[in-house]
């Protein structure tokens, strides 16, 4: 990139105001003219560190100037700088400290001249552009400045064929667009012009009515059951087939059901549902979404397209045996595969609430007495394992499964199967998988008054064994409850007794009462016998 040419020569002194001045000194003391421009910037009655400061200036206000790309039909608005465009003045600061000061007698007359008669004088300030930056924001920004072309697809409505034409596209010519840039700063107009138009050329779709006419015959077919799934399940499933359903695919083409189907996100049309996280079943956006992956896997494979990646689930689905299923889980887990076929493919996808299809349409190649099938082997088990959790929060009898319904992992092959004319020529292992166990996880109750009671479920949970755990849970249960039942008898005989204590000490006292009353009486009657028999003596 050129560089502002902003320092001056040596030249010989010159005596300015009495004082003696060198060549630059006296150069970065002299004032520019009046009505004198750089470009669009008024330098007049400026030095040298003045001028140089203003352009400075306007090139930072350059540098943000939105410049317009065009690219085909795609239009693209960037600063300068974005692309490399800087403002240049070259030696235009040197010419304009210079004007009407250096030159012939005749050209300082002239110059002088039109100073005086306050004509303007513009010295260029045009632009150039950093190559290298350039072509890194074009590399970087292709995507934005293309057009993908639409290749030609198929319709199949009742049970026919119709050809949909495709529509061109265009690419970028990098390099002819970078210098497209160039030739733009060097024009006279490039401080005032603000559209580039960049270099594309035309890409063709792929496609022809011809091409596709050959596509009429069903290679592979395969269908599940999903009709006991909750209703968001449902709409998982019938969303997944909808982003794959009239997809097709030209010889060499690679399909990927991951990029095909993500984001799981309720905008992308997906709910909440079951599925397998971590050995567990969790709720997730997309819930289901794997069975969309393994009827199409199916279908493939029995078309006998090429198998790039697949992988089992953690643990078994329900929808089709063991080693028959392709997971796809985020960027970590997908189905891909490839058209190896010489002509294209097409993909026809159905979802009706309680079964969904996938069928590949092509053009059969192969020997119509050749058939294929899979079939499944189990090769072992892996028993599942059982988990019992003491919780002293509930009480004793209180055995609960906290886990998924527990079941065995085990290992297994896919047999590819080839007959002809339905006789067995060939059996081969077509992939392998591991399935984890669900281990039983159970939470035991310990919390109870009985003391024995605790201890003896704490014992039981310590064996491991669920039966053991049910049987103590059983027994000290009632134990427990026989336990309370005698607490509450004894409480209830002491109340008892309380009660009978307090009715014979009412009744003791009122019968003293009773019996110093008749007491009272006999004395009083004794006493006037007394003086009845004093009166008489």
């Amino acid at each position: 990139m050129k560089k502002w040419l902003l320092a001056g020569g040596l030249t010989a002194g010159i005596v300015f105001g009495g004082i003696f001045l060198s060549g630059t000194d006296a150069q970065a003391a002299q004032k520019i003219a009046s009505n004198v421009y750089i470009g669009s910037v008024d330098v007049s009655g400026m030095d040298r560190s003045e001028a140089t400061a203003a352009i400075e200036d306007y090139a930072a206000q350059a540098a943000e100037r939105k410049i317009t790309l065009t690219s085909g039909e795609r239009v693209l608005t960037v600063k300068a700088s974005d692309i490399g465009l800087s403002a240049d003045a070259g030696d235009s600061v040197d010419s304009a400290i210079n004007y009407g000061r250096k030159g012939n007698l005749l050209e300082r007359y002239r110059e002088n001249q039109n100073i005086n008669s306050g004509k303007k004088k513009e010295f260029s300030l045009g632009a150039t552009v950093d190559t290298a930056k350039a072509e890194k924001f074009l590399n970087d920004n292709e995507a934005e400045l293309v057009d993908e072309p639409v290749d030609g697809t198929l319709r199949h409505e009742n049970g026919k064929f119709t050809f949909v034409a495709g529509k061109e596209g265009h690419e970028l010519n990098i390099a002819d667009s970078v210098k497209a840039i160039s030739d733009f700063a060097a024009t006279e107009d490039a401080n005032t012009a603000d559209t580039i138009k960049l270099v594309t050329k035309v890409r063709k779709p792929r496609g022809t009515a011809e091409e596709l006419s050959s596509v009429r015959d069903l290679l592979g077919t395969f269908t599940t059951d999903y009709s006991t799934s909750t209703a968001a399940r449902k709409q998982n499933v019938a969303n997944g087939e909808s982003k794959i359903n009239g997809t097709v695919l030209y010889p060499g083409d690679k399909f990927s059901v991951a990029k095909a189907l993500n984001p799981m996100t309720a905008e992308n049309g997906y709910e909440q549902a079951p599925s397998y996280e971590n050995g567990t079943t969790v709720l997730t956006y997309g819930g289901g979404i794997c069975q969309v992956s393994t009827t199409l896997y199916n279908a493939v494979i029995r078309a006998e397209l090429l198998v790039l990646k697949r992988y089992n689930h953690s643990m078994m689905v329900h929808y089709v045996q063991p080693s028959e299923d392709a997971a796809i889980a985020g960027d970590i887990k997908d189905f891909q595969f490839e058209n190896n076929q010489k002509y294209p493919i097409f993909i026809e996808g159905s979802a009706n609430g309680s079964t969904i299809t996938f069928s590949i349409y092509g053009k059969e190649t192969r020997d119509p007495s050749r058939t294929v099938d899979f079939e499944s082997e189990t090769t072992d088990t892996v028993d599942y394992k059982t988990a019992l959790k003491a919780d002293p929060t509930q009480p004793v009898g209180v055995v609960s499964r906290t886990s998924d319904i527990p079941h065995d992992g085990l290992k297994a092959v896919l047999w590819k199967i080839v007959k002809k004319n339905g006789k067995q020529v060939s059996k081969t292992q077509f992939n392998s998988s591991v399935y984890r166990a669900t281990d039983a996880t159970y939470t035991v109750g310990t919390k109870s008054d009985s003391a024995e009671a605790t201890a003896a479920m704490q014992s039981a949970i310590a064996t491991g064994d669920l039966s053991k755990v049910q049987t103590a849970a059983a027994r000290w249960k009632n134990a427990a409850s026989e336990s309370e039942k005698e607490e509450d008898e004894k409480i209830e005989e002491t109340e008892e007794k309380k009660d009978e204590k307090k009715t014979d000490t009412k009744k003791d006292e009122k019968d003293d009462k009773s019996k110093s009353g008749k007491d009272t009486g006999k004395d009083t009657k004794k006493v006037s016998d007394k003086t009845s028999d004093s009166k008489k003596k």
